[in-house]
């Protein structure tokens, strides 16, 4: 029976191999509370602010995986739904979950899952493909929260688009790239330490 949860694919999985299931555990609880200090960091420019949690996610995905990286989402809405105050400048509880951001928030399983499954197929050894794989990710996040600001709000599309969509562009380009960039020179880090990583 297999007892491990991460696969050694990702950088993470590579450097902490092998992973049981304490430390999967405490890996997803970490970077859920990597995210919740990355929702903190807010930009106001309207009814859904600029955070660090695109980054977080999209990272948290990359690193971990596709089911250990969704799992550190689920618990990260989780325990901003309980009470703690997790969600963007402090805020918490399940309602939070049904304003206009609940559309991102939601997704972020989701984009956590899809960008570590790309990240277990080898695309984050290489920028491009790193980016490629991180566009997708925030293209689920956005997406999602498009389509839910837009019934929320009772508003057209393309009116939703210009407050949901169109101010976070640039910054999700910059927090692509950056995510994007930290991963190749991490295998290459690990690989230059002469710890044994998993080639394809």
């Amino acid at each position: 029976m297999d007892t491990t949860y991460a696969k050694p694919d990702t950088l993470i999985g590579a450097a902490l191999a092998p992973l049981d299931w304490t430390r999967s555990a405490g890996l997803a609880v970490g970077f859920s509370l990597l995210t919740a200090l990355a929702a903190q960091i807010k930009i106001p420019i309207g009814p859904v602010p600029i955070t660090g949690q695109t980054f977080a996610v999209l990272l948290t995905g990359a690193l971990l995986g596709s089911r250990l990286g969704s799992a550190a989402m689920v618990a990260y809405l989780v325990e901003g739904a309980c009470g703690l105050p997790f969600f963007n400048g402090g805020a918490s509880g399940p309602m939070h979950l049904m304003g206009v951001t609940g559309g991102y928030l939601v997704a972020f399983p989701a984009a956590a899952f899809v960008t570590g499954a790309f990240a277990e197929h080898g695309w984050d050894k290489r920028f491009t493909t790193a980016v490629a794989a991180m566009t997708i990710g925030s293209l689920i996040i956005l997406g999602s929260g498009w389509a839910w600001f837009s019934i929320i709000t009772r508003t057209d599309p393309l009116s939703a688009f210009r407050v949901a969509i169109a101010p976070f562009l640039i910054g999700d380009v910059v927090k692509i790239l950056l995510a994007a960039a930290l991963l190749p020179a991490g295998w290459a880090l690990l690989s230059g330490s002469g710890s044994k990583v998993r080639r394809r």
